[in-house]
């Protein structure tokens, strides 16, 4: 009997021991961790404006435990940076175990301090590691970018220049008889429903190599095609001789609204050489406005990407409007790229507006999209109005009932055939492929009033000027 005591004995303690075993940690001075990255990288921020999240993922690739000693950041507490890791908001924590073949996520964020010039800073850091006496570390990298802050401001006649950006929190108004002049290169960021509101008049006159931008305010690479970021330009009923000449507006819920219901008067732009694109609603929504534009690109709109209501003049040239909106929630659009309808009605208790619709013309352009009926022009008259419209020379894409054969309306229309994009989903790429069928068939006429494209080449160096505003000039094989 004794014996058997004996025997259980030492099988308990030889299980003990074994337990406890298991219980160790992976002690050699050779242990590694791995890491997703080497570097944790930010695209540029805003000073004193913080960053989005990036995280960090760090691997244990052994069949045993591992007790990492400390996890800490290099500069400590005076640190641009801020870790939480593995749950717990901290800039250091000690003793942390990872189970085998497991592992554990640390979140990054960064403010970056103003500078005070208008450079590029630099701010880095790193993440240190030490895991039985052996150190390994990941640098942390940010740029920031100094800005000039507009927050609820009342414009009076002013100029802002491009020597450093501008972030507009909530909005930038621009009063009654004044004049907001942008200079070329100038870029102006907004911040999440911040916008630019005008009753005076804006000059936004841009070149091809130093363009005006109008974008968000998040400037990492995730959001650089997001739409509704903010609210976009609006210039109010009354507003008048405003210009945008080379100017990029991207990501906002309207790109430019010309015009509104509740203010007497219309307003008037001239739009050259504009990229309007990414927006929730509309790229251009224009009510009782006269617009003139040419080298147009107005893409990719939640709804419309331009719409011209309840009358007004205008007139469009050499200009590509492509709603091939997509991958920004899940229900697929049935509202035309281009709404056009002297009427509006708001609300069945509230009689409909009514406008003239003197002019709606269109001149070498291209209508086209990705919408579920086919159907990318809309056009809705009341008899009690002036409805006058016009499309000379444009690619059309239009519902299979449309009718295009009033000549007073429609001139030389191609019908229901694909432009032929480079990419216009992935890369949003709107040029025209080598075989392309707009390709070299605009009318000459109009090509003459417009003869450099939307990137100042020129339309007349092959056999002809092509229709929308990117003209396609095939490299010349060496000789």
């Amino acid at each position: 009997m004794k014996k058997l005591i004996y025997i259980l004995l030492v099988v308990f303690s030889l299980g003990y021991l074994f337990s406890c075993e298991d219980e160790k940690y992976l002690s050699s001075s050779d242990v590694k961790l791995l890491f997703s990255v080497d570097t944790v990288m930010f695209d540029t921020v805003f000073t004193t404006i913080g960053s989005t999240t990036q995280h960090l993922k760090i691997y244990n690739p052994f069949d045993q435990k591992i007790l990492i000693s400390s996890i800490k950041l290099a500069k400590g507490e005076t640190s641009n940076f801020r870790l939480n890791i593995n749950g717990v908001s901290a800039n250091e924590v000690q003793n942390l175990e990872i189970a085998p073949f497991d592992s554990m996520y640390i979140f990054v964020e960064v403010t970056v301090d103003p500078s005070g010039q208008n450079l590029p800073l630099v701010v880095k850091d790193s993440i240190e590691f030490v895991t039985n006496s052996n150190p390994q570390h990941v640098d942390l990298l940010a740029w920031g970018q100094d800005f000039k802050l507009i927050k609820r401001q009342i414009l009076k006649t002013t100029t802002w220049t491009n020597d450093k950006p501008y972030l507009v929190y909530n909005y930038a108004y621009v009063d009654s008889n004044a004049t907001l002049t942008i200079e070329p290169g100038t870029k102006i960021y907004f911040h999440k429903d911040a916008g630019l509101y005008v009753k005076g008049k804006v000059l936004a006159k841009g070149t091809i190599a130093n363009p005006i931008l109008f974008y968000g305010d998040r400037l990492e690479d995730i959001y650089a095609n997001v739409p509704d970021q903010w609210n976009g330009i609006l210039l109010y009923s009354g507003s008048k001789n405003n210009e945008f000449a080379n100017v990029e507006i991207k990501n906002a819920n309207i790109g430019l609204q010309v015009g509104n219901i509740e203010n007497e008067g219309f307003a008037t732009v001239k739009l050259s050489n504009a990229k309007i694109q990414n927006m929730a609603y509309a790229g251009i929504f224009a009510m009782k406005s006269d617009i003139e534009a040419n080298n147009c690109l107005v893409t990719n709109c939640g709804f419309y990407a331009v719409a011209l209501l309840v009358g007004g003049n205008y007139e469009f040239n050499h200009s590509t409007i492509a709603n091939y909106w997509g991958g920004y929630g899940f229900k697929a659009r049935s509202t035309p790229a281009v709404l056009i309808s002297n009427v509006l009605s708001v609300s069945k208790d509230k009689p409909a507006y009514i406008g003239d619709i003197v002019k709606a013309d269109f001149g070498n352009s291209i209508i086209t999209g990705n919408a579920i009926d086919g159907n990318e022009l809309f056009l809705k008259g009341n008899s009690e109005a002036l409805f006058n419209y016009k499309f000379d020379r444009c690619i059309l894409q239009v519902a299979d009932t449309f009718k295009t054969t009033n000549a007073d309306h429609f001139i030389n229309i191609l019908r229901d055939i694909d432009p032929k994009f480079v990419d216009p989903y992935k890369k949003m790429n709107f040029e025209l492929d080598t075989l392309s069928p707009a390709k070299d068939v605009a009318k000459v006429a109009i090509g003459k009033l417009f003869p450099l494209d939307l990137k100042g080449r020129d339309r007349f160096l092959d056999k002809g000027p092509d229709i929308g505003a990117l003209e396609r000039q095939e490299k010349k094989a060496a000789k």
